[in-house]
């Protein structure tokens, strides 16, 4: 069995200790030198680019100049047949006093040289640099090159004239003074090392902004995952900028959204709890009433048949209540439930709720006052929009009072059809008008139940309104009653 030595574990323990120790680059200083590097390579590659071309530009100036004394030299040359002696005397003209010539024939023989007075001694010139180009090209130069004649280092510039099959080369001794003229101007490094550095600074502020920015993005993720609880502090942290504004909308949103299903969750608590309440009532008077069936056998026939009419009415109420809660379960499940979308004639469903509703509205003397015009057509499904306007219609019908009169009435724009539905009833209190579309809100508790509502129908009015696109208010009539507006697209 391998065995693990004191110094193995000395070792591990100082390398897990060190590494514990080094602090962690956050992203932005890590963008910082992704970036600084390629900004320090890019600028190192621009100088070195530049301080060669200018370097270059200054040789070719330099050679340029050179060879306009070979030409002014051979033209001298030229105009006393050739004379060898006359180029040295054209030299003397020329305000350079260490300008070297030598004239060298096509074989690569010299032929004359300012520096060195015995030519026979001097070896044969076709291997120079400046000589094969000439050859090649008609001129050459090759520069800090060192003289076999002299021991010097020059600067060489040559012109092959092939009229007359001779070189004429200068030169300049390659001295510290004519290296510091070709030298390429600092002063560009400097300049640029300047623009880096404040390039740098001006990056390292805006990535160490966005590092914090993300960092604070990583914070905000790491308690989403351990669902803690969010402060407005873990908003304001962002910086103020374009990522930090993004940052705090996503923030804000989360927020937002964590809220809503809270809401959402009590919600559904108090409906669960309501629905319990609103069962219990119907199904404690059913037991009781059987109860007291069973249990008296002797029950008179009239007794027994009221017992059983309420049992009925009571039953009523909860087929009622059950399809109340399955039509929100309805409006509610968007993603499954999809609404039919077909064109529904509003006039004929107020005509059916009309004839369904005269004997209840005859017992109440109650009218129905409809001054909706022909052809009101809306798209939707059926069954919702038949339960918005019957809703409306029992929820007046119920709480409005006797001797009342119901009025629909509406008009139309490019897109829509909006509804007026009222009564002169007795209203309700104003501080009850924005909660009238709660489930299960009832302005009076006690008369509600003895109607028989189940405290859904408005809930489903406004759930149903919502789904088909519009929008509904309430508010109380002047000179008493309730009025409902609504609408509903075309």
């Amino acid at each position: 069995m391998p065995t693990t030595s004191s110094q193995d574990l000395d070792l591990a323990t100082y390398l897990r200790n060190r590494d514990m120790t080094i602090p962690k680059l956050h992203v932005g200083q890590r963008l910082f030198l992704c970036v600084l590097s390629i900004f320090v390579i890019f600028a190192a590659s621009l100088i070195l680019f530049q301080q060669s071309r200018e370097r270059q530009y200054k040789r070719d100036a330099l050679n340029s100049q050179l060879q306009e004394y070979n030409y002014r030299i051979f033209s001298e040359m030229e105009r006393k047949g050739m004379d060898f002696a006359s180029a040295n005397n054209t030299l003397e003209t020329f305000p350079n006093d260490n300008l070297r010539l030598t004239i060298i024939g096509e074989n690569g023989n010299v032929l004359l040289d300012s520096e060195h007075g015995e030519i026979a001694t001097m070896t044969n010139h076709s291997d120079r640099i400046e000589i094969r180009e000439a050859k090649k090209n008609g001129a050459g130069s090759d520069y800090d090159r060192n003289s076999t004649t002299t021991g010097r280092k020059y600067f060489y510039s040559a012109t092959y004239f092939p009229t007359a099959k001779v070189f004429v080369r200068t030169a300049l001794p390659y001295d510290d003074e004519l290296a510091d003229n070709l030298k390429a101007d600092q002063h560009y490094i400097w300049v640029a090392l300047f623009l880096l550095g404040l390039l740098s600074l001006i990056l390292w502020q805006f990535l160490v902004r966005l590092g914090n920015n993300i960092e604070n993005l990583q914070k905000f993720a790491i308690k989403v995952d351990r669902n803690e609880s969010l402060t407005e502090r873990d908003i304001e942290s962002f910086h103020k900028d374009e990522l930090g504004d993004i940052a705090k909308r996503i923030v804000r949103l989360y927020k937002r959204l964590t809220e809503t299903q809270e809401q959402q969750t009590r919600l559904k608590k108090e409906l669960t709890q309501n629905v319990a309440h609103e069962l219990k009532t119907p199904v404690a008077s059913i037991h009781g009433y059987m109860e007291t069936l069973l249990t008296n056998p002797d029950i008179p026939q009239e007794t027994r048949l009221q017992f059983m009419e309420r049992c009925f009415v009571q039953t009523k109420r909860l087929s009622s209540l059950i399809q109340d809660i399955s039509t929100l379960n309805k409006l509610d499940d968007k993603e499954s439930e999809t609404l039919s979308d077909e064109p529904v004639d509003i006039s004929a469903v107020i005509a059916t709720i009309m004839n369904d509703t005269a004997l209840q509205r005859s017992e109440r003397k109650m009218e129905f006052c409809n001054k909706l015009p022909q052809g009101v057509v809306v798209r939707g499904e059926y069954s919702l929009i038949y339960s918005i306007f019957r809703n409306l219609t029992d929820n007046a019908i119920a709480y409005a009072g006797d001797s009342t009169t119901i009025t629909l009435q509406g008009h139309e724009t490019r897109t829509s059809w909006f509804f007026e539905f009222s009564d002169n009833g007795v209203g309700v209190p104003e501080k009850c008008l924005p909660r009238l579309f709660e489930r299960f809100y009832r302005v009076d508790k006690g008369r509600s139940r003895s109607m028989g509502g189940t405290g859904l129908g408005l809930a489903i009015v406004k759930n149903a309104i919502l789904r088909h696109g519009g929008t509904i208010s309430a508010m109380n009539r002047r000179g008493g009653g309730l009025i409902f507006l609504f609408s509903l697209k075309k």
